[in-house]
């Protein structure tokens, strides 16, 4: 009878399920947590636990601590990571020139401008195109509107010339540089602090919170707030991993991203303002803002990025574009 109940209770725990424990899905970002993207990423690990039961966990790897910018998409094609946020420029190193139309300088006037095309037609296209490469794109997300450093006022064309400038790897930020005059430098944003401390670079591109939070305040004298274009990221999941969940589960995650976008998209502006008012406080920087007629010149002298970049990100999608944002 000894035998016999060892036996039982040996085919009964064969045939029980095996508990795994709950699904992990690691998400990783360039950024720091109190920065929009950082905070809207912290919201979603939330919003899934508390509405998974525990379920799922994500587990959130900011200030590329996970990967960086030069490796985050192969990380996600291989399965290393489920979840990204890049910014939009990344895009088009990976077969999509189409999102570059994001790093137009002087293409958007404001946030309600970009939202023409995120949260339109136009926006769910270029989601959609993602899957070409095995990504699913879940939404967009803001940070704001870029502004350019240095060690001396930027407010003319002059002021750029031989210039080191920090840029993504985009070909619309980098021929936006030349036309100022400056000379572009692709640098993972993970390394650029390091790199304007020790003149590598003499300047770059950011928007207010993530200059604050990287603390290039302590090796850039001088911030000027241009607005001259557009930082944004989309958030994507491999197709692979996408595919492997249940229906019900790719709603909870899908309801818990659009939640977590509308928060992070609500505060981006209020960040940005709070890294002005650190900035001010601070006294490291001094903050220049150009007049309406600066302002003019920098805009012309970057319009021919839109004429040479053009072709590449396709005529269809700025057409569609212009007419999204009433031009």
């Amino acid at each position: 009878m000894r035998w016999g109940g060892a036996l039982l209770a040996l085919i009964l725990s064969l045939a029980a399920p095996v508990w795994a424990g709950p699904l992990k899905i690691r998400f990783a970002h360039v950024v720091a947590q109190d920065t929009p993207k950082g905070l809207a990423v912290e919201r979603f690990k939330t919003l899934v636990e508390q509405r998974s039961a525990g379920r799922m966990v994500v587990e959130v790897y900011p200030g590329s601590s996970l990967y960086g910018d030069r490796d985050e998409m192969q990380a996600l094609q291989a399965g290393a990571v489920e979840m990204l946020a890049p910014s939009l420029s990344k895009f088009g190193r990976v077969g999509f020139p189409e999102f570059e139309l994001f790093d137009l300088p002087y293409l958007f006037d404001s946030l309600q401008d970009v939202h023409r095309i995120t949260e339109g037609p136009l926006g769910e296209r270029l989601l959609k195109g993602l899957e070409r490469n095995g990504m699913v794109g879940l939404g967009f997300l803001d940070n704001g509107f870029k502004h350019m450093s240095a060690n001396r006022p930027l407010l003319s064309t002059g002021d750029f010339q031989g210039l080191r400038m920090r840029v993504q790897t985009s070909r619309v930020i980098a021929a936006q540089m030349r036309a100022l005059g400056a000379l572009p430098v692709p640098l993972p944003f993970g390394a650029t602090r390091q790199a304007l401390a020790r003149r590598v670079v003499d300047g770059t591109e950011n928007p207010l919170s993530n200059f604050w939070t990287q603390g290039m305040h302590r090796v850039q004298s001088d911030l000027t707030l241009t607005g001259h274009a557009y930082l944004g990221y989309a958030v994507v999941t491999g197709q692979r991993f996408w595919r492997s969940l249940a229906p019900m589960d790719q709603r909870l995650l899908q309801q818990a991203m659009t939640d977590a976008l509308t928060y992070g998209n609500q505060i981006a502006d209020g960040q940005n303002n709070k890294a002005l008012q650190a900035l001010h406080q601070a006294g490291t920087t001094a903050v220049h803002e150009p007049s309406a007629a600066q302002r003019q010149l920098l805009r012309d002298a970057t319009q021919s990025v839109h004429d040479q970049l053009g072709s590449r990100i396709g005529m269809h999608w700025l057409d569609d574009a212009h007419q999204a944002l009433g031009h």
